[in-house]
């Protein structure tokens, strides 16, 4: 039997956005008025579908090790390991590290753990364990990428083109939804006091990272009373 032979080619992969990564950094601003852009690439990503209460529910949650998440805006897990988002009524997103694996997500023995380490082993543990049970769990990882915007003025650069009410009263941390900025589609992830993770598809993702950029411009000034 001839010897298969495996190639790394993860060290050949562009980032969306991974030209405009130095321009990202320089745009920083600290102090008062501070407020810094960075791509986070390659992060696994898998759209379930299943309908909540459903036996094929409940083998994705025994599988993810987490319960799904029950109503719009509401996630599950943590942002710095695994989470699920909540997209619509029978609609979810892991959202995970690269390559997420056995050490992250998954109890002991699940199929998930012996499907491997990669994005597709991620989703094809989730498919496996849905077994014949109607629902859906496909491969999204190269669907979008992630900005993180952090920083006191964060909220106030996403205001100049989200409608939706940002303040903590209505937008607390642990909250991710569907909306748009400016013109394009995203998810709005905020992930702690003052860090949100947007994520456009990445057809988008220039265009996006761009305006958030732009809109980052007037924070290097003093403000003008």
């Amino acid at each position: 039997m001839a010897e298969q032979l495996l190639t790394d080619i993860t060290a050949l992969r562009r980032s969306p956005l991974s030209h405009l990564h130095e321009q990202m950094s320089a745009a920083g601003v600290t102090g008062d008025r501070g407020v810094a852009l960075r791509e986070i690439p390659f992060l696994t990503m898998v759209g379930i579908r299943v309908e909540p209460g459903t036996p094929a529910a409940e083998a994705v949650t025994a599988v993810a090790g987490m319960p799904l998440p029950t109503g719009h805006g509401q996630v599950t897990g943590t942002a710095g390991a695994t989470a699920i988002l909540w997209i619509g009524p029978d609609e979810f997103l892991l959202v995970g590290p690269e390559g997420v694996g056995p050490a992250e997500i998954g109890p002991a023995g699940s199929d998930l753990r012996e499907a491997g380490t990669d994005d597709a082993g991620t989703a094809a543990g989730l498919a496996r364990a849905l077994g014949t049970e109607p629902g859906q769990a496909v491969d999204l990882s190269a669907n979008r990428t992630t900005l993180e915007l952090s920083g006191p003025c964060a909220r106030a650069v996403l205001e100049k083109a989200c409608h939706l009410d940002l303040h903590p009263r209505a937008f607390a941390v642990g909250t991710a939804v569907a909306t748009t900025l400016g013109p394009v589609q995203v998810l709005l992830w905020r992930t702690a006091e003052l860090t949100w993770r947007i994520m456009p598809r990445a057809s988008f993702a220039e265009y996006t990272a761009r305006w958030l950029l732009d809109a980052m411009t007037e924070f290097a000034s003093p403000e003008v009373p």
